[in-house]
């Protein structure tokens, strides 16, 4: 609990610390944001640096921050000079009714779901049925940003039942709302169906089955101790939600605080960045909290111990939706790269799909096909080499373990990759290789948690004893005898996870903390498209897809186990 808390503290620092990451003086990056004519004038830079209170250096200025924080003051504005808080305010209330909604709509969704599953279970005494577990997996696995793009072509464009964008009513709430819920109900599911699939073979349901109690007490109690034991990963699920939600908002139109966020990192506005991250932890860490109580209240009420730990058992995978996506893929790509995706022709601006451009073309002009097999060659291309980088950081960090105890990586897990670009951006400014350290920054750590589990179980082997017994240095065992067990399965997690890094980056970039918006980039196109949904929703239609195919592909290959300990 200690490294938990500690870890958490850390991530508030570096909030804190924002002003002066960019390795600047902040009083500078205020005269710039303000006044770009006035250059580094030393008189107006330290007449800012009086005027805003900045500290002379970065732990004197966190600790300012954060005293100031608890006090319910966090500064102005630098590039507006409002309240920070007044312009913060609404959107944290925009985002947590959009997150509370969301979750409402995947918890709905994913009880209705496991509904005939755990009556099954509890009359038969049968695991799920891995055809609900691959679609679980397929669903958890499409991008928030598609589902939310399609839900506008199908609900607000051509059936006019919904508002395509805007915040105003309950009426605009619905299609934001789906777009977060149902792939995050495809995970609950997913998770859930595996602790019910554990909670089958206890004993105690064996007994009760026996000695003939009936089929609805046994299914109440099987869905109480699902629930309970699923808390943990409905709390990891809103964490992760408050990190997508960006490119929903964005979709939609929303004024949430990720929109919010990702403005003040494009403008320098440093105290509303802050302002907006420290929303984003005390939401996640409430939804967090509210995950325990009902832990406690669900799981430790009912048997009397805390049984935190939840193995979720691998995620089942469909080596033919495998092969159909890698190959779907690179029919794209070849047959898109000897086309010329990157001449622009106002004589073809937005041309539909036809014999000159199969794919159709783009706002300028682009054929499509050769623009979004470009595309997806930069896109796959950035995502292994931050895959490959990530393997390397996850074994180093995986082979100095020695036990299975919650801690820093557990919480780090949870960081979504638009956090921490949203950070980086503040420090380095938007662009590509932002986009990628802030995908490899948080792409290590689910490796590092694998490698962990398989490094544990290594050295508790009797090959690896011998090997001490006999006074053989701790850099050959783990070399000769740790590492060629570990090699393996972590390789083939971080080819699982490949697709979904290149979702990553195209993500930062549709948020536009990645490529250039006239880059052939697959999050790029897309987020110039949406400008022509209505009137040519190929423009989206063919780089989304293309991202759906990822994320399905990702989906298909499988999850890998994941273990959660006491400590």
């Amino acid at each position: 609990m200690l490294r938990v808390l500690a870890t958490v503290g850390g991530l508030v620092l570096v909030v804190a610390s924002l002003p002066w990451l960019r390795g600047e003086d902040p009083a500078v990056t205020v005269l710039r944001v303000r006044f770009r004519q006035r250059g580094q004038d030393p008189e107006a830079v330290a007449a800012l640096r009086e005027q805003l209170g900045l500290a002379p250096d970065p732990v004197t200025g966190a600790a300012r921050w954060l005293a100031a924080a608890a006090r319910g003051d966090l500064g102005e504005s630098w590039v507006s000079r409002q309240s920070v808080l007044e312009r913060v305010q609404p959107a944290v209330a925009a985002s947590a009714t959009l997150a509370g909604c969301a979750i409402a709509i995947a918890l709905l969704l994913t009880t209705l779901a496991l509904c005939g599953p755990v009556v099954r279970a509890a009359r038969t005494g049968t695991p799920t049925r891995p055809g609900l577990k691959v679609a679980a997996v397929t669903v958890a696995a499409l991008p928030e940003v598609i589902v939310g793009s399609l839900l506008v072509i199908a609900l607000a464009v051509h059936l006019r039942l919904l508002p395509a964008t805007g915040w105003d009513g309950w009426g605009s709430v619905v299609a934001p709302a789906l777009a977060l819920g149902v792939p995050a109900a495809g995970l609950l599911t997913r998770l859930l169906a595996g602790v019910l699939d554990q909670a089958v073979t206890e004993q105690w349901v064996t007994t009760w089955r026996a000695n003939g109690v009936p089929t609805t007490p046994v299914a109440w109690a099987l869905a109480r101790r699902v629930a309970g034991r699923g808390a943990s990963q409905v709390a990891v699920v809103w964490v992760g939600m408050l990190g997508t939600a960006v490119a929903v908002e964005k979709v939609f139109s929303v004024p949430g605080v990720g929109s919010l966020a990702v403005r003040s990192a494009l403008t320098q506005d440093v105290p509303v960045l802050q302002a907006c991250l420290l929303a984003v932890v005390g939401l996640g860490l409430a939804g967090a909290g509210a995950a325990l109580l009902a832990h406690r209240f669900l799981l430790v009420g009912a048997t009397g111990r805390d049984d935190l730990g939840v193995t979720a058992d691998a995620a089942q995978g469909s080596p033919r939706v495998v092969v159909v996506v890698t190959a779907t893929l690179a029919l794209l790509v070849i047959g898109g790269l000897p086309r010329d995706g990157g001449t622009a022709d106002l004589g073809s601006r937005l041309a539909r799909p036809g014999a000159r451009h199969p794919l159709g073309a783009d706002a300028v002009g682009h054929d499509l096909w050769g623009r979004v097999a470009d595309a997806t060659v930069r896109t796959v291309g950035l995502a292994v080499l931050v895959s490959l980088l990530a393997l390397v950081v996850a074994l180093l960090v995986g082979l100095t373990a020695r036990r299975l105890r919650v801690g820093a990586m557990d919480v780090l897990v949870t960081v979504p990759s638009t956090v921490v670009g949203m950070v980086v951006a503040a420090a380095l400014g938007p662009g590509l290789l932002g986009a990628c350290v802030a995908v490899a920054a948080v792409a290590w750590v689910p490796l590092a948690v694998h490698a962990r589990g398989l490094v544990v179980e290594a050295r508790g082997s009797g090959h690896v004893g011998a090997a001490r017994r006999l006074g053989l240095g701790r850099m050959r065992v783990g070399v000769v005898h740790l590492l060629p067990g570990v090699v393996g399965p972590l390789a083939q997690h971080a080819v699982a996870r490949l697709p979904l890094n290149a979702v990553a980056i195209a993500g930062l970039s549709f948020i536009g903390l990645g490529a250039d918006p006239d880059a052939a980039e697959l999050g790029a196109m897309l987020a110039e498209g949406l400008r022509y949904l209505e009137v040519a929703p190929w423009v989206v239609l063919v780089p989304g897809g293309v991202l759906l195919l990822l994320g399905v592909g990702a989906g298909a290959a499988g999850g890998v186990r994941r273990r959660v300990h006491r400590a």
